[in-house]
């Protein structure tokens, strides 16, 4: 899961050095918690949210095939 979100921002920000990418496993549900540069920040939400919505879609569509629920979480 970590690396699916990973690989997805590294592609649309401009400083894909700076993306950090965490990862907290439960038993039934699992925490993805993604900082980003201040400037990329913008980017990663999209307008009125659409970028962080499509992520947050695959990332529950994963999750789902090894029937987990997965979060994710957008830090500044």
């Amino acid at each position: 899961m970590k690396e699916l979100i990973e690989i997805i921002v590294k592609n649309i920000v401009d400083s894909p050095e700076e993306v950090q990418v965490g990862e907290i496993v439960g038993e039934k549900t699992i925490v993805i918690e993604l900082r980003v540069s201040q400037p990329d920040l913008g980017k990663v939400i999209g307008k009125q949210g659409r970028t962080a919505r499509a992520m947050r879609t695959l990332l529950s569509a994963a999750a789902a095939k090894s029937n987990q629920r997965a979060v994710l979480e957008i830090l500044e």
